[in-house]
Protein backbone atom coordinates (compact mmCIF):
# COMPACT_ATOMS: atom_id res chain seq x y z
CA UNK A 1 0.00 0.00 0.00
CA UNK A 2 1.16 3.34 -0.72
CA UNK A 3 0.36 6.49 1.42
CA UNK A 4 0.37 9.74 -0.22
CA UNK A 5 -1.48 13.10 0.93
CA UNK A 6 -4.38 13.78 -1.12
CA UNK A 7 -4.40 16.39 -3.63
CA UNK A 8 -5.74 20.17 -2.57
CA UNK A 9 -6.69 22.43 -4.95
CA UNK A 10 -4.09 25.88 -5.44
CA UNK A 11 -7.18 27.83 -4.13
CA UNK A 12 -7.42 26.09 -0.64
CA UNK A 13 -4.04 26.13 -0.38
CA UNK A 14 -3.90 30.26 -1.22
CA UNK A 15 -7.11 30.80 0.92
CA UNK A 16 -5.50 29.13 4.13
CA UNK A 17 -2.45 31.02 3.88
CA UNK A 18 -4.49 34.30 3.47
CA UNK A 19 -6.40 33.46 6.78
CA UNK A 20 -3.47 32.41 9.29
CA UNK A 21 -1.85 36.02 7.93
CA UNK A 22 -4.59 38.05 8.18
CA UNK A 23 -4.95 36.90 11.63
CA UNK A 24 -1.30 37.11 12.68
CA UNK A 25 -1.21 41.26 11.10
CA UNK A 26 -4.50 41.77 12.85
CA UNK A 27 -3.98 40.50 16.23
CA UNK A 28 -0.11 41.76 15.83
CA UNK A 29 -1.31 45.57 15.28
CA UNK A 30 -4.18 45.39 17.96
CA UNK A 31 -1.16 43.85 20.41
CA UNK A 32 0.83 47.33 19.27
CA UNK A 33 -2.26 49.33 20.04
CA UNK A 34 -3.69 50.14 16.47
CA UNK A 35 -6.80 51.06 16.13
CA UNK A 36 -9.22 48.20 16.03
CA UNK A 37 -10.89 49.21 12.53
CA UNK A 38 -7.62 50.52 10.68
CA UNK A 39 -6.39 46.79 12.01
CA UNK A 40 -8.96 45.05 10.67
CA UNK A 41 -8.96 46.79 7.12
CA UNK A 42 -5.10 47.34 6.82
CA UNK A 43 -5.03 43.04 7.75
CA UNK A 44 -7.82 42.20 5.66
CA UNK A 45 -6.10 44.03 1.88
CA UNK A 46 -3.35 42.35 2.70
CA UNK A 47 -4.64 39.25 3.62
CA UNK A 48 -6.52 39.48 -0.12
CA UNK A 49 -3.01 40.67 -1.45
CA UNK A 50 -1.82 37.41 -0.32
CA UNK A 51 -4.54 35.19 -1.46
CA UNK A 52 -3.61 36.71 -5.01
CA UNK A 53 0.11 36.12 -4.62
CA UNK A 54 -0.12 32.31 -3.73
CA UNK A 55 -2.80 31.73 -6.10
CA UNK A 56 -1.19 33.09 -8.68
CA UNK A 57 2.59 31.74 -7.74
CA UNK A 58 2.17 29.40 -5.45
CA UNK A 59 2.42 26.30 -7.41
CA UNK A 60 5.53 24.52 -8.44
CA UNK A 61 6.98 26.34 -11.32
CA UNK A 62 7.59 23.08 -13.78
CA UNK A 63 7.04 19.62 -12.79
CA UNK A 64 10.66 18.00 -11.93
CA UNK A 65 12.21 15.10 -14.22
CA UNK A 66 13.20 12.11 -12.45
Amino acid sequence: MHLRAPSVDQGVHAFAWSVVFFLYMWLGALAIAVPGGVAFVVSLVAAGAIFLFVRTRGGPSRPGRR
